[in-house]
């Protein structure tokens, strides 16, 4: 996706076909791997096709990044975790900084496949670490993207259009998912 993430899709079809959004797997790339969690960024039931976003910062999501198409991971366990709860809301705020953005894309989408109307807010320091604006945009009312240096969207953090959006309009909800620091200053 960029330089610091990768996508993976991969054939899980018993877990394609039960994933909702918010919901992980944990996964072994090799047998003698380490198991490590990942949530799961998108599935298809009609394919059986699950999509996962990491970065390869540690020994086992390298071992990952180091396969190839075709290769097969040595087990996936999942769906895990309770799914996020989206039935009877109306209007959302859908926010995802940086990587935080692959686990907000499904929560999106399920609102707006429920009759929502979403907006989307994505944080990335630089325009060079954007991922799925096209996807967002492709399920969302509205998204906008902010980066910390100004180089692509409204320069600054999420909270600054999120604070414009709630002086003109009161969702049911705001979902937040990144850092700990940027979750902090939308919760305040």
């Amino acid at each position: 996706l960029n330089k610091n993430n990768l996508l993976i899709q991969v054939h899980a079809p018993l877990v394609a076909y039960k994933a909702r959004a918010g919901q992980f797997v944990i996964l072994r790339p090799f047998c003698d791997s380490e198991r490590i969690p990942l949530t799961i960024s998108d599935y298809d039931s009609g394919t059986g096709v699950i999509s996962l976003i990491f970065a390869p910062v540690g020994e086992t999501t390298a071992e990952l990044a180091s396969l190839n198409v075709g290769d097969e991971i040595c087990d996936v366990c999942g769906p895990l975790g309770n799914p996020t709860e989206t039935d009877g809301i109306k209007e959302a705020v859908v926010i995802g900084g940086g990587v935080g953005a692959a686990i907000a894309l499904p929560v999106a989408k399920e609102l707006k496949n429920n009759g929502a109307k979403v907006t989307a807010i994505l944080g990335f320091r630089n325009k060079d670490l954007i991922i799925l604006e096209k996807e967002f945009l492709s399920v969302c009312d509205k998204v906008i993207v902010t980066t910390d240096d100004g180089s692509y969207g409204e320069k600054g953090s999420v909270v600054v259009p999120l604070n414009a959006l709630l002086s003109e309009s009161k969702p049911d909800c705001v979902i937040a998912i990144g850092s700990v620091v940027m979750m902090k200053f939308v919760s305040l």
